[in-house]
């Protein structure tokens, strides 16, 4: 089984990072850190490193000086897991999920997981099966339904489900088998444009400006990311979009927030003029929705050359789930994993990993691609598109291999995660004390330096560099 370092330095060389840089990295504790048959703590510590490492590169470009990158397993366990141990005037988070979210059973025998905490996406479900949101009404409608009919109807009115895919059933299908040939992280340039130099600052990311267009956890993860390395990041928001207040907070720490919206012609425009003095542009939209608002990577690369575009996506961007909604809990029922824990288990149905890992480590390798990009962009000029989805990264966590004891892990608490990894704060919400950034740089430390802020806090402007 390959060992954390190396799982880095293979991420390192595919995006052609330079390999003296790994001389400078340091990953320290061992597995398991939570009860799963995946190497879920693995995966938390290298993405993370893999951004952490990133900004050193920057910090050499813009200093010529190298400075090591320490990252603790069980500090990115917590970090991966931040928002259950978010505490806001030292109240606990509120119940994470909709009354009518989770898992069903259906005529066939088979599971389906309903991920239901938008309105619409409620709705959608609701529609389909023509009953009230109430769980024992969806649990009876559903048993007239087949479990694979049930996620066609649903996807094609809008709402958002999966179902229970065995890996081998997960596989054969059309949409692995197109996964299987695109990398873990795709960077390409897609236009031509001269280096813009790194702007100056004592921090990796200073003066850098990120247009931040995420929701829930892994865009605003690699925002937060970004800004915990000094970027000037600026979620951009709408009042008629549904948020997951908690996942807001915990995520806008270091943020600008502001509303635009991107339905009314003034909205567009004030988008484009964000965009044409930005350096980084992150979004996690459905795919194709920003494209016809005139927000492709390729318009962007118009509107400001030497643009770095980063695009999330659930399924991947290619094969016949390109355009198809999800979320980390979807993916993982969809993929594999939510079987072959049960499996593990002993269990007759599905069970979850024990953290939103392919969002929060696809949000590390958003960031990741983002810098590495922008370091690219700086030495040799050129526009670039990085590319990520929720399902590659779950595609790469199961092919670091299963831990035969690792469900009889015990349970990372949150008493021990208070002792350890946590700061306080004040914010736009009340006193908080969050987790906090578990890549430590030896020169240019991690830190936040504005507060998490409600949404639509700030007007829609960058700040002056």
């Amino acid at each position: 089984m390959q060992s954390a370092a190396a799982i880095l330095k293979a991420i390192w060389a595919s995006v052609g990072g330079d390999g003296a840089a790994l001389n400078h990295v340091r990953l320290t504790g061992g597995e398991p850190q939570l009860p799963s048959s995946f190497r879920v703590a693995v995966a938390a510590q290298v993405s993370v490193a893999a951004a952490g490492l990133a900004a050193a590169e920057i910090w050499k470009l813009r200093s010529g000086k190298a400075q090591d990158v320490s990252v603790d397993m069980r500090h990115a366990v917590a970090e991966c897991r931040s928002e259950r141990y978010l505490r806001v005037d030292d109240k606990p988070p509120p119940p994470a999920w909709d009354a009518i979210a989770g898992v069903y059973k259906t005529a066939d025998n088979r599971f389906v997981r309903c991920h239901t905490n938008f309105p619409h996406h409620r709705d959608a479900v609701c529609n389909v099966l023509n009953c009230k949101p109430e769980r024992e009404l969806v649990q009876a409608a559903l048993m007239q339904w087949k479990g694979e009919d049930f996620e066609t109807a649903a996807y094609a009115a809008g709402g958002v489900v999966a179902l229970m895919r065995s890996h081998d059933e997960w596989s054969a299908l059309p949409q692995a088998q197109a996964l299987a040939k695109l990398p873990l992280i795709s960077i390409e340039k897609i236009g031509d444009a001269p280096p813009k130099p790194l702007p100056k600052g004592d921090r990796p990311l200073a003066g850098l400006r990120v247009l931040d267009l995420s929701r829930v956890i892994a865009g605003p993860v690699a925002g937060r990311t970004l800004a915990a390395h000094g970027a000037d990041v600026l979620l951009v928001s709408s009042p008629n979009l549904p948020a997951i207040p908690w996942l807001t907070i915990d995520t806008g720490r270091g943020k600008l927030s502001t509303f635009i919206d991107l339905k009314r012609e003034e909205g567009r425009r004030q988008l484009r003029e964000l965009l044409a003095d930005a350096d980084i542009f992150s979004q996690g939209y459905r795919p194709r929705s920003l494209a016809a608002l005139g927000f492709a990577p390729e318009d962007a690369a118009k509107i400001n050359p030497g643009i770095v575009y980063v695009t999330l996506s659930a399924y991947g961007h290619q094969g016949p789930w390109a355009e198809r909604r999800g979320f980390d809990s979807l993916v993982q029922t969809a993929t594999g994993f939510n079987h072959a824990e049960g499996q593990a288990a002993g269990i007759d149905g599905p069970k979850e990993l024990p953290a939103q890992m392919l969002d929060h480590a696809t949000g590390y390798f958003m960031a990741f691609g983002a810098m590495m990009a922008k370091a690219r962009q700086a030495r040799e000029g050129g526009s670039w598109h990085v590319r990520v989805s929720l399902a590659q990264t779950g595609r790469w966590l199961w092919s670091l291999g299963r831990l035969a004891d690792g469900l009889k892990a015990e349970e990372l608490s949150s008493e021990a995660v208070h002792l350890a990894f946590i700061e306080s704060m004040p914010s736009g919400f009340g006193a908080l004390r969050a987790v906090t950034h578990s890549a430590v740089l030896s020169t240019t430390p991690a830190a936040w330096a504005r507060p998490a802020m409600p949404l639509g806090s700030h007007p829609p402007q960058w700040p002056a560099r």
